[in-house]
Order: C-alpha cells, then structure tokens, then sequence
C-alpha cells in the first residue's frame, strides 16, 4: 500500500481541480492556481501542501528557497544547512507567554520575511527533523499559507528524507524579498470563536499533544491542566512511521474517522503553542480536510479565567 504522500505527481494540469477544491477554497488561500513544473509534471500549490522528497528535491533544483525549520537543538548537532534560510517558529510569533504561540502582527512580519528573502513569486520547500521535532515545518508552512503565500509546501519524512535523495544545491535567498503577509485567514481560528464552537455537532476538535499533557500535566508551562471538552486526542507523531514519513493515507483516514473527523466537519487543532497543531493543520488541508489551527492553544487558554475557559481532565 502506498502512503498518501506519494501520491501521482505527474498530474494533469491546475486546471484539473479536485473535487474537495471547492469546499478548500474558503480555508486555503492557495486555491489560487499556481504550478512548478517538476520533472516534466506538475506540483499544483493550491493542492499540494506536502510533497514527496523527490518532488521536493527537484524543486529545489529549479530554484525554490528552502526554510530549514530546525530549531537550535537539532542544528547544532548536524550544522546548518547551506544555503537554506534559518527560521524558527518563535521568529514569527509573540515572545512572551501567555501569547507565545499566535503569529505576530503582519506589518511586523511582512518586515522580518522580506529582510529574510522571502518572495511571493519564489516557491518556499520548508524542512524539519520528522523523528526529533515537534512539527516545526508544518508549523511554518502553515502559517506562511495562511498570511497569504501560495507557493509553499514541506517535505514528507522532513530533511532526512530529502538529503537521502541525493547533494541538495541550495540558491540562497536574496534579500530584500517581496512579500507581504495578509490578515490571517480561515486557516486559523481564534479563542473566541473556539469558544463558541466547542459543542458544536459540525465542528471536530483534535488535542494533538502526549497523552500525559491531554490527561492534564503541565510539563510546558500552561497555567492549567488539562483538555477541552469536546476534544479528541491524537498525538501528532501518532500519523508518522519510525523514519518520521506520514503513515499510509487509508491509515490516517481510519484514524481520523475514528475521532469524528470526517470531510464534511470544520476540523480544529490545538497543541501548547500551535506548533504540532500547525503541523497537522498542514496535513489535513493537504488531504483536503477544513482545517483550522488555534495557534493560541493551551499556552493562552489556560491563562484565561476558568469559568469562561474551561478545562476537563
């Protein structure tokens, strides 16, 4: 059985969309139809969030910028990626608990990104450690598709799998870039409106952290323990094999549907900071699931008053 991720890249055209393209176009401003050619095929960003290290690989070939997510634990232990921007998740969001984990104000990040060589018109590959880390490139592809950038995708089993394909020759970014961030889309979502959808029949919330912080422990820093009432847990690793490639797409589908996650419901993640749920934010949009990322997450929500957010363990 062949896993999701690999699915045909030789597809036909962007013209060619598919059937949950429609139900997307609210949650993904990359329905616009942008293409790059790969290896005499098509890689339709509109629909492509995640692509295989091949696909990727070739891409790179053609000039895309690569983001290497990492954060500073993992690379000092294998060195930085040559040619390959630096950001972290943190560069983007707020610095300071209890809003740790919500992006920071567009003007703000617009500044950053384009100081970094960040251009709508340059497709971005963005790679993380799959095994070691806690989603970060999902994270960042996630937020960069919801501030308004189409042409962004993350490589399945991360960079080892892409490194495993053959010498990676980077073209460095050049700064200063062109892109500018929009207000954030419906691909995120935000307490209040968690709030109001937490009963809800045709919304699915997902707590994607371990299963000792769903049960209640603080091991991170949230002010209060435990789990939003309606939540289902599925610890985002849970979708990986051991060599950190997603699991077969029939596979997740039965997991999914499992937890009442179905295509016809709103799907909200939630982690401690929106790290992991903005990495299976980023998976579910590429199956063509509705799918929202609180970034917030825990971090804010459990400094909020507990009889107005409240919490079940």
């Amino acid at each position: 059985m062949k896993p999701y991720f690999l699915k045909s890249i030789r597809r036909l055209s962007a013209a060619l969309v598919l059937g949950a393209g429609a139900s997307l176009a609210v949650f993904a401003p990359a329905a616009q139809a942008t293409t790059a050619a790969v290896d005499g095929a098509s890689v339709a960003f509109y629909r492509d969030w995640i692509v295989t290290p091949q696909a990727a690989f070739d891409l790179i070939q053609q000039g895309a910028l690569v983001i290497d997510a990492r954060g500073q634990d993992l690379k000092k232990k294998t060195g930085a990626l040559a040619g390959a921007v630096a950001l972290e998740w943190q560069d983007l969001a707020e610095p300071n608990l209890p809003t740790k984990g919500r992006p920071l104000p567009v003007e703000q990040a617009s500044k950053k990104l384009q100081a970094l060589g960040i251009s709508s018109n340059r497709p971005i590959v963005v790679v993380a450690d799959s095994v070691k880390g806690w989603g970060e490139d999902g994270r960042v592809t996630w937020l960069l598709r919801a501030w308004g950038h189409t042409r962004v995708v993350l490589v399945d089993g991360g960079l080892g799998a892409l490194e495993h394909i053959g010498k990676l020759a980077i073209q460095p970014a050049v700064a200063p870039g062109n892109f500018v961030a929009s207000e954030l889309s419906q691909l995120e979502i935000k307490k209040e409106e968690v709030k109001s959808k937490l009963e809800r029949k045709d919304v699915a919330f997902l707590d994607v952290r371990e299963p000792r912080e769903y049960q209640g422990q603080t091991p991170y820093g949230e002010k209060r323990g435990g789990h939003l009432s309606s939540a289902q847990h599925l610890f985002f690793k849970d979708l990986l094999d051991r060599n950190g490639r997603l699991l077969p797409r029939e596979t997740i589908e039965k997991v999914l549907a499992s937890k009442g996650v179905t295509r016809d419901k709103e799907i909200v993640s939630y982690c401690t900071g929106g790290i992991r749920s903005g990495w299976v934010t980023t998976v579910l949009n590429d199956m063509g699931y509705k799918a929202r990322n609180y970034a917030g997450s825990m971090w804010e929500w459990s400094a909020q008053p507990a009889e107005q957010y409240p919490l079940q363990k």
